[in-house]
């Protein structure tokens, strides 16, 4: 009778998949909880230095994902702790802040860990049969790119609340179409080799503007209990529309997480809007990261800054080992975030708000700076005086997207 035959591991390359891991981890979290530093900067960062790591390829890919998917779930910390405006400007914050200002900073906290861990739970087995879709509709999907991209533009400019904010959200769109066309080939020289423009474009459109309405202000208040006021089937349903919305950042050039989780508003509950967007962004922000490794895998095309560090690494397409880093990762990603958050929020909120957020800004210049130099800088300049623009006609900010739409619609 033949022997049974048993899968055997071998314990120095399961030791050493699990040291580059945890170093992974320890990397996206302090990434992730830096202001303003890009998940995409930080990829490029490590496909940097990748080539002088003398290990296994492959266990530098374990380390590049973990990182990035950590970094997914840790960065909404920052962006709810450090983002949020008086209580005179708070019709012009976000879903996060708005529930920051009322005191459920805690609850959305719980509520994108929450949004981020189902939607890597669903994302997995979502991942293979959409793959196989996309294989198939890729080269159509490819070709009529531009209309795809122009039908999402008149989707976000139609669906705003009022005429005023749709006009204005159109201007938007076109100004940020004009930046991204006027910056994104810049190659400025600057500190960093890996760098370039990225960083200060996302910081000045969509970071720096929230600080600047919310100088002055009296920072993170009380916070209350941090239970979540979202039964499980909406929340179930929030995290299921963010995968989805995740699956086409994935694939589909220039949309963010942002413009997908916006796509799937409609399934978000109208009672609890503010939380579903939290969910559902957080959702897409993560869930983006497994799509995207598998349209590495079948398309060869990286459409992130994590999969494009594990390309230009070299590393393994070993994908049963790089969706195990992915899921415990996550595990890690989601610990992580309620252990911080909370006391992220607490020293934010004891701390004077205006020389923080001045401190912040002074942060996202030196990381300007840093990628791409004193052009850098300057583009940090630009793009925050456009940030500041939409939320004054009642328009939202991911119409500035278009720093990234403009120039693939103009091929």
């Amino acid at each position: 009778m033949d022997a049974l035959v048993r899968p055997t591991v071998d314990p120095a390359f399961a030791a050493g998949a699990l040291a580059f891991l945890l170093a992974g981890v320890a990397l996206g979290t302090a990434s992730g909880l830096v202001p303003g530093l890009h998940a995409n900067n930080f990829a490029l960062l490590l496909a940097g230095f990748a080539p002088s790591v003398p290990a296994d390829p492959l266990f530098v890919g374990v380390a590049m994902l973990g990182a990035g998917v950590v970094h997914s779930f840790l960065d909404i910390v920052p962006a709810l702790a450090l983002g949020v405006p008086d209580a005179a400007t708070a019709v012009a914050a976000l879903p996060g802040h708005r529930l920051v200002i009322a005191g459920r900073g805690r609850e959305a906290v719980r509520l994108s860990a929450v949004g981020s861990g189902l939607a890597v739970a669903l994302a997995v087995p979502l991942a293979v049969p959409i793959t196989w879709l996309m294989i198939r509709w890729y080269p159509t999907l490819r070709a009529h790119l531009p209309l795809l991209l122009g039908a999402v533009v008149v989707a976000l400019v139609l669906t705003e609340s009022s005429r005023r904010a749709a006009v204005g959200g159109l201007v938007a769109f076109l100004a940020s179409a004009a930046l991204g066309l006027a910056t994104l080939d810049a190659d400025p020289a600057a500190p960093l080799s890996t760098g370039g423009v990225l960083a200060p474009l996302f910081a000045g459109l969509f970071g720096v503007p929230v600080l600047v309405d919310a100088l002055g202000g009296d920072g993170v208040p009380p916070q209350a209990d941090p239970q979540i006021a979202m039964d499980a089937r909406d929340l179930g349903t929030s995290a299921g529309a963010g995968s989805l919305a995740g699956a086409v950042v994935g694939y589909v050039p220039g949309v963010s997480a942002a413009i997908a989780a916006v796509a799937a508003m409609p399934a978000v509950p109208s009672e609890s809007v503010d939380r579903g967007f939290v969910v559902a962004t957080s959702g897409a922000n993560t869930a983006n990261t497994i799509f995207a490794l598998f349209a590495l895998v079948a398309l060869g095309t990286p459409r992130t800054g994590v999969t494009v560090a594990i390309d230009r690494a070299g590393v393994p397409f070993a994908l049963p080992l790089l969706l195990v880093a992915a899921a415990t990762a996550a595990c890690f990603g989601f610990a992580l975030v309620v252990l911080v958050g909370d006391p992220y929020l607490r020293i934010v909120g004891n701390a004077d708000y205006t020389r923080l957020s001045v401190g912040v800004l002074g942060l996202l210049a030196l990381v300007s700076y840093a990628f791409a130099g004193a052009f850098g800088v300057c583009v940090l300049i630009v793009a925050g005086a456009l940030g500041l623009a939409p939320p004054r006609v009642g328009a939202r900010r991911v119409h500035l997207m278009g720093v990234l739409i403009g120039p693939l619609i103009a091929g």
